[in-house]
């Protein structure tokens, strides 16, 4: 009689459990259908959670415990990673590593802060990792086929760089900013203001 009652109240758990599930999945869906499914909102608390563990199951075991074999990295090697940031890497994430960029804020989810405990908590291999391979579903490419030729170096140079953007000086910052591709339309204006001031 025991194990009966208990088969039945197993059963009748589970299909609470079921019918909450269908009706949240529901009402969900109805929302959804409504509103539509856009890239515009930030996204929820249960999307970034689930978001994040794919990203952790997404990597091989191994990942994880690579260390940084550039560490630390010479003054040269620095200042050719943040020319390489500024090539690659701000369009998205911006020159100080804050994701406060127009492609990186319509991104979804949107371009992280590289500077912000989530990111600074991952370890080297992680980081590395995800230059490498990129993230599925997310706007962060694969880098590894333009990295692979120097021995994978500008990828743990861009590490290392990714570990010092909380701490990034005045003088670091301006020299990435000054290393930023110029738009068509940035150039224009460069043209105008430079044929202005020449008198012309």
């Amino acid at each position: 009689m025991t194990l009966r009652r208990t088969v039945v109240g197993g059963l009748a758990v589970l299909g609470a459990l079921t019918l909450i599930l269908g009706v949240s999945g529901g009402v969900y869906g109805l929302t959804v259908a409504r509103r539509g499914f856009s890239a515009r909102e930030a996204p929820s608390a249960l999307e970034a959670k689930v978001a994040r563990a794919a990203r952790s199951f997404s990597m091989p075991a191994g990942a994880r415990e690579l260390k940084n074999p550039l560490a630390p990295l010479s003054p040269q090697a620095l200042a050719e990673a943040r020319a390489h940031w500024a090539d690659h890497c701000a369009i998205c994430h911006a020159a100080d590593g804050s994701g406060q960029t127009p492609i990186g804020q319509g991104l979804y989810p949107r371009a992280p802060n590289m500077r912000a405990t989530p990111t600074q908590d991952l370890s080297d291999g992680e980081l590395y990792w995800i230059i490498q391979n990129g993230i599925r579903l997310t706007g962060m490419p694969a880098w590894g086929q333009l990295h692979e030729g120097a021995g994978n170096n500008d990828s743990w140079a861009l590490v290392e760089l990714i570990r010092r953007l909380p701490r990034l000086g005045e003088e670091e910052l301006d020299e990435i900013k000054a290393a930023l591709p110029q738009s068509r339309h940035e150039l224009e204006e460069q043209r105008i203001e430079d044929a202005f001031l020449e008198g012309q």
